[in-house]
């Protein structure tokens, strides 16, 4: 039996510390900056995107512009 809980914990060990940083961040509302930390990342690297492919990005805008 103590085989098997071993086996169980290696093989789950990441999904065990996710689980257990979520439930930290959850309570603490952390989870608020991390949004924020991935929206600010998220923003920068569209506006570098955008900066180094003007008629890429402008051409793509337009596409979908006409869609909608």
């Amino acid at each position: 039996m103590n085989e098997n809980n071993n086996n169980f914990l290696i093989k789950n060990l990441g999904a065990i510390i996710g689980i257990i940083i979520a439930l930290i961040l959850s309570c603490t509302r952390l989870y608020r900056v991390v949004v924020v930390i991935i929206a600010i990342i998220g923003g920068a690297y569209i506006g570098k995107y955008f900066q180094y492919n003007k008629e890429e990005a402008k051409d793509k805008m337009k596409k979908f512009i006409d869609k909608l």
